[in-house]
């Protein structure tokens, strides 16, 4: 029965090693194929983001204060703290160097132009474990005067409609949502 044994298992690894032999190759290829094609997507990908017209989606990343867009050179941001898997908080100051009370809060990335002034989302709280905890405020670069129109508990919020002095706000917790309506 060993003999027979002996047989069966040179048989059967034969077997195994030829198909082993020839499979080899056909395996490593669809690696580096793949590697290829995931490598040139990717090169694709950061050479269409660099095209992408318009700069409202801009994510200041780095360090340095940066002017932000579409406010005329009004304002600049540095990014004062990025919350783990979440938003940025920034520091906010005017570029033409005129003391104001931007400097003496944080603000989040969503900034929404108005006729009134700029809606901004000023944070109460820079910890982690306090947020989510906001203030949609209205900043008037004339006056330099900051008007507080609502607390939101959220991170995912935006000006839903806007009609004669009203503003209505919506949010969405991940468990429910809401609206708020603010008069200016």
């Amino acid at each position: 029965m060993s003999k027979l044994y002996l047989i069966f298992h040179h048989i059967f690894r034969f077997i195994w090693n030829t198909i082993f032999i020839i499979s080899y190759p056909v395996i490593a290829t669809f690696g580096l194929l793949f590697i290829g094609i995931t490598y040139v997507f990717s090169g694709l990908s950061r050479l269409l983001a660099g095209i992408k017209k318009g700069n409202e989606g801009k994510i200041i990343q780095k360090s340095d204060w940066e002017e932000l867009p579409n406010t005329n050179g009004l304002l600049e941001a540095k990014v004062h703290k990025q919350i783990m898997f979440g938003p940025t908080c920034f520091q906010l100051r005017r570029k033409d160097g005129v003391p104001s009370v931007l400097e003496d809060h944080y603000f989040g990335g969503k900034i929404k132009f108005l006729d009134e002034g700029l809606l901004l989302e000023k944070w109460n709280a820079t910890d982690s474990k306090d947020l989510p905890d906001f203030d949609i405020c209205l900043y008037d670069p004339d006056l330099d005067k900051i008007t507080s129109l609502t607390n939101i508990k959220c991170f995912d919020w935006h000006l839903s409609e806007k009609e004669d002095n009203n503003l209505l706000f919506k949010w969405f917790d991940g468990i429910q949502g809401g609206e708020v309506k603010v008069a200016l």
